[in-house]
């Protein structure tokens, strides 16, 4: 029995109607593109405030306050996630974890562009009370920062209180944007480095160096809290940093770079975000138009499914077809011949007036003389001992066209 016949096709509530389909598709589609974009892009959404000394950082050790003073004063910042972004021309700023971490490949690859080194100065731990937050442990050991830049360069380290004095800063050391001479107050306690090489850049009133220079372009920040978030709270701290980077910006930068891979927050080139950046993303577009065509043309080629037809169609003319059709599959058309030629003798018989006395061969005798182009014996014979469903067809049609002539 079809599916038809058992009502699981085409029914009203079916879970398979064409819109219920189309939209299944749809959300299909959208989430599989969603997942790739979202794969793609994981490692820029990570938000990064994770109490680290980095530009995603909210924490009193981070740097996310400079940021977003370099980014509002449209000093265009950005932030490098991969090893191959340091070959920019623009200022980068490298602000190491701690002493561990190594630095030799930013040094290397910047060694004749503008790069400013922070050096570690803090022991945190994650404040429990807000994600993103470190309470103090105390300052590190000497020897933390003085590792950063070592062995290629050997820094000594020395802290001692400051009492917020004004450190010395160059003359040249101005704002770009509104001229303003950066004065910095130095933190408390002050961090301090000296050094084989390292030319002063800012010292406190005892000359001790707060930002060096070792070579041309490579500058070293002995006190993170100049730059921290701990320091932008300052108004006039926020102003004389700003003031610091134009400074070391001075020599055709056109922005600022933020590192974090050295704060573990890096990642590879992706092959599949290539694929939603330019210049990849035109074709990625076009792939997608032409997948979405395709479907298009299918749908208008072959359309909604069809139905299969009953097994067992309704009235009488499909009972009649049907039986017609198992006659036919069982090959015993030849046998309905003789019962033919009976139901034209009875309508003849009502049709003509033939006496109700008359039986069989009298029937046929009485039939026959009632003339024509064949006699009904001879045609009824035909048909009872046609033996294959031309010569029934024939005997019928004969038949018929006998029963026609004598109505007409």
């Amino acid at each position: 029995m079809s599916d038809a016949a058992t009502g699981r096709i085409g029914g009203g509530d079916s879970a398979f109607r064409p819109l219920t389909v189309a939209l299944m598709l749809i959300v299909g589609i959208l989430a599989f593109v969603a997942t790739l974009v979202l794969g793609a892009f994981a490692p820029d959404l990570r938000s990064g405030n994770n109490g680290g000394t980095h530009a995603l950082s909210r924490a009193a050790i981070g740097f996310s306050g400079l940021y977003r003073l370099v980014e509002a004063t449209g000093r265009h910042p950005r932030i490098i996630r991969n090893d191959h972004e340091f070959e920019t021309g623009d200022l980068v700023i490298l602000s190491p974890p701690d002493g561990t971490t190594n630095v030799s490949l930013p040094i290397q690859s910047r060694a004749d562009k503008p790069t400013l080194m922070i050096l570690p100065k803090w022991a945190t731990k994650a404040d429990p009370a807000v994600t993103g937050w470190v309470r103090y442990v105390g300052l590190y050991p000497r020897d933390v920062p003085e590792r950063v830049l070592a062995p290629g360069s050997k820094l000594t380290v020395t802290r001692r209180p400051s009492g917020g004095a004004p450190l010395i800063v160059p003359e040249t050391m101005v704002d770009a944007q509104t001229g303003t001479p950066a004065r910095f107050t130095a933190p408390r306690p002050l961090q301090t480095i000296t050094g084989a090489g390292l030319q002063p850049v800012i010292t406190d009133r005892e000359g001790r160096i707060v930002l060096g220079q070792i070579g041309t372009d490579l500058y070293v920040l002995a006190d993170p809290d100049l730059l921290s978030n701990r320091g932008m709270k300052n108004a006039d701290q926020a102003q004389a940093a700003l003031a610091l980077l134009d400074y070391l910006s001075d020599t055709g930068a056109e922005g600022i770079a933020f590192d974090v891979t050295l704060n573990g927050l890096g990642h590879s080139p992706s092959p599949l975000k290539l694929a939603f950046a330019p210049p990849f993303l035109a074709m990625t577009l076009a792939i997608a138009a032409a997948l979405l065509l395709a479907g298009l043309h299918a749908l208008g080629r072959f359309g909604s499914p069809q139905r299969r037809p009953r097994a067992i169609a309704f009235g009488k003319a499909a009972l009649v077809d049907n039986t017609a059709a198992l006659v036919r599959k069982a090959r015993r058309e030849a046998m309905l011949g003789g019962r033919y030629a009976q139901v034209i003798r009875e309508r003849a018989v009502a049709a003509f007036g033939v006496p109700a006395r008359l039986r069989d061969a009298a029937l046929d005798a009485y039939l026959d003389k009632l003339g024509g182009r064949g006699t009904f014996s001879d045609l009824a014979r035909a048909a009872e001992t046609a033996d294959d469903r031309r010569a029934l067809l024939a005997a019928a049609q004969a038949l018929h066209d006998w029963q026609g002539e004598k109505n007409g």
